[in-house]
């Protein structure tokens, strides 16, 4: 075996971990005075386009398992950003819905996306770069799926 191929420098996979880790980091500075975790705001940012959602659709649009996302869920309830009711047909289900504190919020996160991306450019590539990565990050995402099935 090539002993390149073990070498941390040639590793897709830590370059993706290290990214991920700085995006989040980045995040925090904008999240905090909102009072939310970058967690949070993922939850949040798919309440915003479709209120009123099950767990699990929440969980399937994040790519998380529901057992990762219901203690998530518990804490933004307990903030007063979300409610939890059984559902209408199946009572087993949960939905989940911005309570006004999390609609209000809303608006007062509508300066995160343009001052992160703002910092990003000043410090990295072109929008047209970074634009660039997000069909070839979908692509990626879709792969890894099917191997961790």
């Amino acid at each position: 075996m090539d002993n390149e191929q073990l070498k941390l420098d040639n590793q897709l996979c830590f370059r993706l971990y290290t990214a991920a880790r700085l995006m989040m980091s980045a995040y925090y500075p904008l999240l905090e005075p909102l009072g939310l975790t970058y967690p949070q705001y993922l939850v949040l940012l798919v309440l915003w386009e479709n209120d009123c959602l099950p767990v699990c659709d929440i969980a399937n649009r994040l790519v998380l398992e529901t057992n990762t996302v219901t203690p998530l869920l518990q804490r933004m309830e307990k903030a007063g950003l979300i409610v939890r009711t059984k559902g209408e047909r199946d009572t087993r289900q949960r939905i989940v819905s911005l309570t006004e504190k999390g609609r209000l919020l809303r608006g007062q996160a509508l300066h995160v996306p343009e001052c992160l991306s703002a910092d990003i450019l000043d410090k990295t590539a072109s929008i047209d770069e970074l634009t660039a990565l997000i069909p070839q990050l979908d692509k990626l995402i879709a792969g890894l799926k099917q191997i961790t099935k």
